[in-house]
């Protein structure tokens, strides 16, 4: 038989090998209900490389129509959303101190409509299950660099300290999922606090974690989040919040900057850190960026829940010197600065008698390097509060670079506020090009400079 026969019989029977297999399927499939195919379950079907390359195109697509970063571009935007809320207009020179809006009498009972399709649920942290899928929603849709190369990756015991200090709330923490499948695709969360703004002390929320799915953000779903948790605030009894973002919207309260201390200098070259510029070459930059083996301040040691009482004693005085501030109680002390592996690191200076005379603490922002060869992570430090009375702050925040170095930690940030522009020059830190603006929402007053804000709201 010659070889175009046997080729010939191949084929066909090839062929009808297909159409069997063809016709197997159709009847198999046949139970399937028509319609559109789920794009979440599509995508989860392609390979991690072809997920990111596709994120990364609609990432890139979607950067045009993002909200303004600076006061300039931002005068230039029309807010159709803002102007609908109690926040101070752009432009407006404020010089008076109160609510926009007066105390709310009748909150609104039926909550926001939701397109078609869409439900609100409230996430009860306490719930594993619930936990994990908010960890899960917000590391692949939370923030992200702009040519998404490095993305937040939260931990659930990060989110936990975040999300749960004293006298949280559940229903404060607003979620909206899939009819069909229950998939989580919407958070905002709002957690209770005390604060100062100039003379008058408030009970507020800090909102955090604002967090739409990727895939919905052309369906404005974020206007009715906020509207969402506004309303759930009210029904609390209280009508003031405080927030931050990268962003500009009307009516930045103040305007800070981030400044980096790099700690593993080689690391954030490969990963081509964000920001980072070397003035000098590489070898000159690693020796000017060279720190300590070793500590040096005297009486330095982790803090310990026997440092509560000292420590909100300490950062009491310190903080009531500035025009936003948090008003702090012992527990809430002990809740956001009792160290917590991976989380949070605070470090105390206690005198031979046992006084303790400084504080110093930063939490851990982690997140993940996509399409690297090398590495697969970052770590960032992040200082939170620290108050001297007994040491120079120089000295301090050197020792905490050794030991966060110590740590494994790749860059140490910080915001220009409170009495941090003292320090961070003289230790080598640079100033980024991103900027942290803080907002008030239904309360004006004049404008402040970045080192008279005392408030930090880790993010």
């Amino acid at each position: 038989m010659s070889d175009s026969n046997t080729d010939k019989m191949q084929t066909e029977d090839n062929s009808d090998r297909a159409k069997k297999n063809k016709k197997k399927q159709k009847k198999k499939d046949a139970w399937r209900p028509e319609g559109p195919k789920d794009p979440f379950a599509m995508l989860q079907t392609l390979s991690e490389n072809k997920q990111q390359e596709i994120q990364k195109a609609l990432h890139l697509f979607s950067l045009g129509s993002g909200l303004p970063k600076t006061m300039e571009e931002a005068m230039k935007y029309t807010y159709s959303f803002w102007e609908t809320q109690p926040v101070p207009r752009l432009g407006d020179s404020i010089t008076t101190h109160g609510p926009i809006v007066e105390n709310v009498v009748s909150v609104r009972k039926e909550p926001y409509s939701l397109p078609q399709g869409f439900s609100w649920d409230t996430l009860d942290l306490s719930n594993p299950t619930m936990l994990k899928e908010l960890c899960t929603l917000l590391n692949e849709n939370y923030v992200e660099e702009d040519d998404n190369t490095i993305r937040l990756n939260f931990s659930l015991e990060y989110l936990q300290w975040a999300l749960q200090p004293p006298n949280w709330l559940a229903q404060c923490h607003c979620a909206v999922r899939v009819d069909a499948n229950k998939k989580l695709v919407g958070f905002i969360a709002a957690v209770p606090a005390n604060i100062r703004i100039y003379e008058a002390e408030k009970r507020v929320v800090q909102v955090k974690f604002l967090c739409v799915h990727k895939k919905l953000r052309l369906k404005r779903m974020t206007p009715v989040l906020i509207r969402e948790l506004t309303r759930r605030v009210n029904q609390q009894g209280v009508s003031l919040a405080v927030y931050t973002a990268g962003v500009v919207v009307p009516t930045p309260l103040s305007s800070c900057s981030y400044w980096h201390r790099p700690l593993n200098l080689r690391k954030l070259i490969e990963v081509s850190y964000p920001g980072l510029r070397l003035k000098v070459n590489l070898q000159r930059t690693l020796k000017l960026n060279r720190l300590p083996e070793v500590t040096k301040t005297p009486g330095l040691q982790p803090m310990t829940k026997d440092d509560v009482e000292g420590i909100y004693s300490l950062l009491q005085k310190n903080l009531c010197r500035f025009h936003l501030s948090p008003i702090l109680t012992a527990q809430e002390v002990e809740h956001w600065l009792l160290p917590r592996e991976n989380v949070i690191d605070t470090f105390v200076v206690k005198g031979h008698d046992g006084t303790l005379t400084d504080v110093v603490s930063f939490y851990n922002v982690a997140s993940t390097v996509l399409n690297h060869t090398v590495h697969t992570g970052l770590r960032e430090a992040h200082l939170l509060y620290i108050g001297c009375t007994a040491t120079d702050p120089v000295d301090l925040v050197e020792d905490t670079l050794v030991l966060a170095k110590s740590k494994g930690f790749d860059i140490f940030c910080a915001l220009d506020v409170m009495d941090n522009m003292y320090f961070l020059e003289k230790l080598k830190f640079s100033i980024s090009d991103k900027s942290l603006h803080y907002y008030l929402y239904n309360w004006m007053c004049p404008n402040m400079r970045p080192d008279k804000v005392g408030l930090m709201l880790p993010n």
